[in-house]
């Protein structure tokens, strides 16, 4: 992926519109690529200037041991999540929602949130309880 159109977004939020984005991209000669969803939600982000990003996915959070559902990490620094993929602890479908929590963190948005999408008000726990319901995951610890 080379980039986002930031300031087309930024006009059709600013119109009042809620962008919906396939996650297709163009090559310079028209050609069609799917791009990874998590790579360009992380995009995104960087690219409106976000404070948060958040993916809603199947599993609690990022878990300290992938084996382990009870080993859910509340909160970690980008350092943290880049060590748990380089150890193997996170793997598959994660890997790549990692990889755009740290893009997004890196890029200046303020937290980057990995929830289970099907628990019941996971977005409000997360946002506005102490202890949250996910993974937070934040430029420093």
């Amino acid at each position: 992926m080379v980039g986002v159109g930031g300031a087309v977004l930024e006009s059709l939020m600013s119109s009042g519109a809620v962008p919906v984005v396939a996650t297709v991209g163009v090559g310079d000669d028209g050609t069609l690529y799917n791009v990874n969803a998590d790579e360009a939600a992380a995009a995104i982000a960087v690219a409106v200037g976000a404070s948060k990003l958040i993916y809603l996915t199947d599993v609690a959070g990022v878990r300290r041991d992938r084996n382990d559902p009870s080993s859910i990490i509340s909160r970690a620094s980008r350092d943290d999540v880049l060590s748990l993929v380089a150890s193997g602890a996170a793997d598959g479908g994660m890997i790549p929602k990692l990889q755009g929590c740290v893009a997004a963190v890196d890029g200046g948005v303020g937290a980057a949130h990995v929830l289970d999408g099907t628990a019941p008000h996971a977005l409000l726990v997360e946002l506005f309880t102490d202890g949250g319901i996910g993974t937070m995951i934040t430029a420093a610890g």
